[in-house]
């Protein structure tokens, strides 16, 4: 069926003006700003005809759950999005929270990670009731909170009872589909030599160029019992902390003397089929490799856990899925063209709530969303094009998953 008269229903000022007031909304992740936001959203899905409520998360945390009932015999949908964001950092040029809005972009913190696609998904269905249509199946809107510490937002939805039969996961991908992405964890590996005066330093065994030796190993591991090479491309480690000195507090006084302690912390990402244990066991494989190198080094490896932070499954759907033909399909009537699909990086190297919605539920989803090329940076913003295309995008997808009554 051609929709373009749908779609070309959608008013764009409305939905440039609905992302500006978000973007406006200092939702800091942990703050009381996240709660405002939630509760404007359930003020705008209420006014939309949603059954819309607050949903306690943890303490007064609380995620903005909507939904359109349809009126039988089609398949649900699920959205979901998070309202919390990183602060804002220095070297902005405009105000991150003004939703300034210029000729080619919206701009604010958050904006892109992801309001942007916060408001599409509420901007498609609202577009649709406007048209008075009415649907067979479900339409479900989640905008949560906590993502950022790791999908305690998403979780508590889980264990409350929402769910659907397909889901969309409007984290920034440029508008690409991801069908797969990569779990992480954080890892800490403490080295310990034996120290002695620079002037006998051939005796030593020295901490700091044994972490030297390490690092760029470790940056090019792949882990082992990966599925299949795309499996394998979203393997990644990294080493973003090095410290070296004396003693396991890390003196730094004492320049002369060779270091004998050394720390470093980076991340993992490992594919759906792989697992933590079996990344932290080859890890532990280099660190058997580095103590023949450098005899005598003593070395220890664990994860380390955030209190309050949940681990980010991976994700991964078929290509052939009905959900990844849907959007597909979607994307090629919007903009003329196939829709890049797959293990895409860099998203694919990101968290995100599909994981949760995979491991838990078994759901068949999609990660697809607006921004990303400016994700996370001063002056972060996201291409008016793409986020009104992704409205498009997501209009299509509900009338071809929950079917016109």
């Amino acid at each position: 069926m051609d929709h373009s008269a749908l779609l070309a229903r959608l008013d764009e000022k409305w939905a440039l003006d609905l992302l500006s007031q978000m973007v406006r909304h200092r939702s800091y992740s942990e703050t009381d700003g996240e709660q405002v936001l939630a509760s404007f959203m359930v003020d705008k899905m209420r006014s939309l005809g949603l059954e819309a409520d607050l949903q306690t998360v943890a303490g007064t945390r609380v995620n903005a759950i909507g939904r359109l009932k349809g009126t039988g015999g089609g398949k649900s949908l699920l959205f979901n999005g998070h309202l919390d964001t990183n602060p804002a950092t220095e070297g902005w040029t405009v105000d991150p929270w003004g939703g300034l809005v210029d000729e080619h972009f919206i701009y604010g913190i958050g904006v892109s990670n992801m309001k942007a696609g916060d408001a599409a998904y509420f901007c498609a269905l609202k577009t649709l009731v406007d048209a008075g249509i009415r649907l067979k199946g479900d339409v479900v809107l989640t905008y949560v909170v906590g993502e950022l510490q790791g999908g305690v937002g998403t979780v508590a939805a889980i264990e409350q009872g929402v769910r659907a039969d397909y889901f969309i996961n409007s984290e920034p991908t440029d508008l690409q589909a991801v069908t797969m992405h990569a779990s992480a964890f954080t890892f800490v590996i403490e080295l310990t030599g034996n120290t002695r005066h620079l002037s006998k330093r051939e005796q030593a065994v020295d901490a700091i160029v044994a972490a030297c030796d390490l690092i760029p190993r470790l940056n090019a591991m792949k882990f082992s019992n990966a599925l299949s090479a795309e499996h394998e491309s979203i393997n990644r480690v990294h080493v973003g902390v090095m410290r070296g000195a004396l003693g396991t507090e890390l003196h730094e006084w004492r320049a002369p003397q060779v270091a004998d302690f050394a720390r470093i912390k980076g991340s993992g990402r490992y594919a759906p089929g792989q697992t933590q244990a079996s990344a932290v066991a080859d890890i532990g494989r280099e660190l058997d490799a580095l103590r023949e190198r450098f005899p005598g080094l003593k070395t220890h490896i664990h994860v380390e856990k955030q209190e309050g932070h949940r681990l980010m499954p991976a994700f991964e759907v078929a290509k052939d899925a009905r959900i990844v033909r849907t959007i597909n399909a979607a994307y090629a009537q919007v903009r003329g063209q196939a829709q890049p699909t797959g293990a895409i990086a860099p998203p694919s190297f990101f968290g995100t709530d599909a994981g949760h919605l995979y491991d838990a539920l078994g759901m068949e989803g999609i990660v697809c969303g607006p921004g990303g090329r400016y994700n996370t940076m001063p002056d972060e913003r996201v291409d008016i094009a793409d986020y009104l295309d992704m409205i498009r995008i997501y209009m299509l997808c509900i009338l071809e998953i929950c079917e016109l009554s």
